[in-house]
């Protein structure tokens, strides 16, 4: 690795940690005060609008439905997810934000936004266009890792699952 590229990683992973630790600080002593990072990132994936199946939710969020249960469960405690059964389907399980949770939606994105200002107004078009392709390839490729992963993992479950069935026979 030669020295951009050294450098390039560094502020990539300092930009990852400080990002994550400016959103909870900001939330530690705002309104919000009694939501965590990922319980805010459940209502981005919720959204603001129309209610979404649990189902739904899970998988933009990249967990289990188990996983989310437990964290609405939290958020419905706590005033900012509402939980139904679909109207047409009573095995469907609905979420919508409340009012709070709305609100809470919207700061978040307002923290965003003013990053993204900031970041992108001092450059021409010409230069903020190769600013946003270099964060898609970016994105890219950490999704692809993502993934990546993610599919060793499921297989090492479904593999170890099955090693325990025939132990069991």
């Amino acid at each position: 690795m030669n020295t951009a590229e050294h450098d390039f990683a560094e502020s990539l992973l300092h930009i990852f940690d400080n990002v994550l630790i400016t959103e909870e600080k900001a939330l530690s002593k705002g309104y919000f005060a009694d939501l965590s990072i990922a319980e805010l990132h459940t209502l981005d994936a919720i959204g603001p609008y129309e209610a979404r199946a649990m189902s739904e939710t899970a998988i933009r969020l990249g967990i289990t439905t188990g996983t989310l249960t437990v964290a609405v469960d939290r958020l419905v405690r706590k005033g900012y997810v509402e939980r139904n059964r679909d109207t047409k389907d009573r095995r469907v399980v609905r979420i919508h934000l409340t009012r709070r949770g709305k609100l809470a939606f919207r700061m978040h994105g307002k923290f965003h936004t003013l990053l993204v200002r900031r970041i992108m107004e001092p450059l021409d078009a010409e230069r903020q266009e190769i600013l946003a392709e270099m964060i898609r390839n970016i994105d890219q490729f950490v999704s692809e890792q993502y993934r990546k992963y993610s599919d060793e993992d499921i297989k090492n479950t479904a593999m170890d699952d099955s090693r325990r069935s025939l132990e069991d026979v």
